[in-house]
């Protein structure tokens, strides 16, 4: 049985090194990628503390390394991480140019793959699909959730959106936009494109009024000084350079007036003459979570919030809870004249996966 079992790894690993050799021979790096490593391999001559020295041992046990995998598996840089991100920290270029070409990838029933791409001057539109082959998890509402990495051997930037959505097939498309600095022209290099989690099932609040009667919203008997992490708003800047650490309030129970299942209404009182309202998000890293309020009076005219502020518990007790506060500079004795109203998010379901291509942008169509 073991002998069996060795035949047919053999086997599989020549099929893979003949494919990947073919790929990958399509590909080479520039000259200037070359020196790149080689520079780093063999440094300056002048440097001579002991950093410098572990730095150069590993730049040539690096270099060495690729050349072991150029003539022996390709497809090894790609099944191991550890050796990839360790290429990548060294020479980006280097790295995508030992990633086999794979258009495509599917992990936990879910098959991300590479359609299209568009290179005109210094910018790349690429468009990758995400498809549920087993069930119901990807949605008009999908989001990567900041989960996407993007990697290339070139300074630039880069952002992806969702472009639309088919629901014969549940998938979903997003637009990946890159652009390099400098003003270079960026055909010819491979880029890397994965995915660790996405979320779906999202639902939307628009224009939605909160039940609160602000005629009766008291004065914090307690408040708190916290350290900040985030903010908005037209004023935010102003306040935030007066004030290092604002004052919020002490969060409360929940209140059930609030019908935004996800999100948590926590507190909302006047602070020195403003009213502030403070909202509740647990564990934020698997949700996106979110919205704002606006009052509106009795014309419908609409005003928005002076400034707001988030904060978190994350330091205090298990579970992560974020708290985000907003703030109106409108005096108590004019609240009557407003109700409250507000537009949230809200994320319904989070999958998580292993989701990477890598593709030459000049093969690709």
């Amino acid at each position: 049985m073991q002998g069996r079992c060795s035949k047919t790894f053999l086997r599989r690993n020549t099929m893979f090194k003949e494919r990947y050799s073919h790929m990958n021979a399509q590909i080479q790096p520039s000259a200037q990628v070359l020196q790149a490593v080689l520079n780093a391999a063999y440094g300056s001559k002048r440097q001579k503390s002991r950093n410098a020295l572990r730095l150069k041992r590993s730049a040539v046990a690096l270099t060495a390394l690729c050349i072991c995998l150029t003539l022996a598996m390709p497809a090894l840089a790609a099944t191991v991480d550890p050796i990839y991100r360790l290429m990548y920290l060294v020479s980006p270029g280097t790295a995508q140019f030992f990633m086999p070409v794979q258009t495509s990838s599917e992990d936990n029933g879910i098959k991300m793959e590479v359609v299209s791409a568009y290179i005109h001057d210094e910018t790349a539109e690429i468009y990758v699909t995400m498809q549920d082959l087993t069930g119901d998890r990807i949605d008009k509402t999908t989001d990567l959730f900041d989960s996407y990495s993007i990697n290339r051997p070139f300074d630039s930037s880069a952002h992806c959106e969702l472009a639309g959505y088919e629901e014969d097939t549940k998938t979903a498309m997003f637009l990946i936009t890159i652009d390099e600095w400098g003003g270079q022209n960026i055909a010819g290099n491979k880029i890397t494109f994965s995915v660790r989690e996405f979320l779906s099932h999202k639902s939307s609040y628009e224009g939605l009024e909160i039940p609160i009667r602000l005629s009766d919203i008291p004065a914090a008997e307690q408040t708190q000084t916290v350290s900040p992490n985030g903010g908005g708003g037209r004023d935010n800047q102003g306040y935030m350079e007066f004030e290092k650490n604002p004052i919020a309030l002490i969060p409360v129970a929940p209140m059930d007036a609030f019908p935004v299942d996800g999100i948590d209404l926590t507190g909302i009182a006047y602070i020195d003459g403003k009213l502030h309202i403070q909202t509740a998000v647990k564990e934020p890293l698997d949700n996106d979570n979110h919205g704002f309020f606006y009052l509106k009076d009795k014309t419908g005219t609409q005003t928005d919030g002076n400034y707001s502020f988030s904060f978190s518990n994350q330091y205090e007790q298990p579970g992560r809870i974020d708290y985000h506060e907003y703030v109106f500079d409108i005096p108590r004795g004019k609240l009557a004249e407003y109700s409250l109203y507000g537009d949230f998010v809200t994320s319904g379901m989070k999958t998580e996966g292993k989701w990477r291509v890598t593709f030459p942008l000049e093969n690709a169509k």
